[in-house]
Parts: structure tokens; sequence; C-alpha cells
């Protein structure tokens, strides 16, 4: 059984933008794709075997087994994808000394608690963890000030300030 090739420039691009990724998310992306290319030869003996079953019309271990192969192969263009626009994301604060992409700050509220949030790209957020989007309210707010700046946040219950204590 041969494998489908499809031609990249017949794929729709989601866009051209880039994709901000940690070091370690990168990795996890590259790792997550030599996974997947790892699975392939298991996924196409499977198909082959269902194949070999007989009538291929009625045959619903064929059909799941070539839409698997069909979305691991969709996913490994992806990902590929996804590699090629990487930019890697270096930790610290820009040369002003100001919030960029990759920086650790902590925040402190009008109430005086004191949050510590990373500024990453989108495919690594996690709010749980302090990991938030450079494109979300509170990252976009937050990339250009420096210590000491107010940032104010509006939220559902209304609007909430926090002072940057410390940029790393």
């Amino acid at each position: 059984m041969q494998i489908p090739r499809r031609k990249t420039n017949k794929l729709k691009r989601r866009d051209d933008t880039p994709v901000y990724l940690t070091e370690a998310g990168f990795a996890r992306l590259r790792g997550k794709l030599a996974r997947i290319k790892r699975s392939l030869p298991e996924l196409i003996d499977t198909a082959m075997q269902a194949a070999a079953e007989g009538d291929r019309s009625d045959n619903a271990a064929y059909k799941s087994s070539k839409a698997t192969l069909r979305r691991a192969n969709w996913q490994i263009l992806e990902i590929e994808d996804e590699l090629r626009r990487v930019v890697i994301i270096t930790p610290g604060s820009d040369i002003n000394g100001a919030i960029k992409l990759g920086s650790v700050t902590i925040l402190e509220t009008d109430d005086g608690q004191r949050k510590k949030f990373e500024i990453v790209g989108s495919g690594e957020t996690d709010p749980d963890a302090g990991r938030v989007s450079h494109k979300s309210p509170l990252g976009a707010a937050l990339i250009g000030k420096k210590m000491g700046d107010v940032v104010k946040i509006i939220i559902k219950n209304g609007s909430k300030n926090y002072r940057v204590v410390k940029i790393s």
C-alpha cells in the first residue's frame, strides 16, 4: 500500500504569522512530530491488514484505520508548517528593561497581593501556572511596561489594577 503524497502548495495555509515558543515548547513540538512519524509504519500496517479483510466499502476497520492514518499525516504537515514559522522566545526583559515576550514579571494588585506571570506565545499558555499569552488582555497590556508602571485590565466585574514590581 502506497501512502498518497499531497503537494504542500495545495494545502491551505492558515497564516504566515510567526509561532512564538520557548526552547522547551519547541522541543515538545519536535518530540510530538517525531512520535507521530514513528507511529506511521504501525498505522500503515493496520490499514493494510484491514484492507486485506475483504470488501472495503463495508469494512469499518479499514475506514477507521484510513481516517487515523489521514489524521496522522495531516498532523505531520501542520506541525512541520508550525516548526518552519517558529521564533524562539528569549527570556528576560528587552534592552530598555521593559516587558516583552519571554519576560517573567511580578505584579502587585491594589490589595497588596503579588502574582507572578510569564509572557509566552499563544501555544504555551497556562493561566493556572501564571503563563499568559502576549495576545491575552493582561499579556498585551504588559508588553512594553517597565518597573513601577501601573496596568489597568478590564474584567467582567469592572477593572483591576496591577503595578509592575519586578521584571526578569
